[in-house]
């Protein structure tokens, strides 16, 4: 299994685990926005405000590219990276395009921030965005 594959499945566990057992789009909807915030705070010291503000924007633009059906979602939060703006634009969607769109944009976001520092330090910098999701699933899952 690649790295980029395994990634993928945490970034998918751990968006899950953050929307919870009863999904409705509000949820859905802070779980990304709460996502791509830790992802910001994780970067901002390496990258800067305004090097994460363009990965976000660039995830945007990919992700809109990559499927058609986001591009509505897209255009409206491509200003700026404004937590109130997205999560607004996702409460307006249903729950499996607010899904589809956490999904893809976070991969994308992920896959960009790859390409341009490298498979390694992607992970290490972004490690504490998934692991904390993940380690609470993983200790439910084997308690009693």
């Amino acid at each position: 299994m690649s790295a980029l594959s395994e990634e993928s499945r945490q970034i998918v566990a751990s968006l899950a685990h953050r929307v919870g057992p009863d999904a409705d789009t509000a949820r859905i909807a802070q779980a990304i926005v709460s996502t791509l915030q830790d992802m910001d705070a994780a970067l901002t010291p390496i990258i800067g405000q305004q090097g994460a503000a363009a990965l976000y924007r660039r995830s945007l633009h990919l992700c809109a590219s990559q499927h058609p059906r986001l591009a509505g979602i897209c255009d409206s939060v491509q200003a700026s990276p404004d937590p109130t703006a997205l999560n607004s634009a996702l409460i307006a969607q249903s729950e499996a395009d607010a899904w589809f769109f956490g999904e893809a944009l976070l991969m994308t976001y992920y896959e960009l921030l790859t390409t341009l520092i490298g498979p390694s330090l992607t992970a290490r910098l972004l490690r504490g965005v998934w692991e904390p999701s993940l380690s609470d699933t993983l200790s439910q899952e084997n308690s009693p």
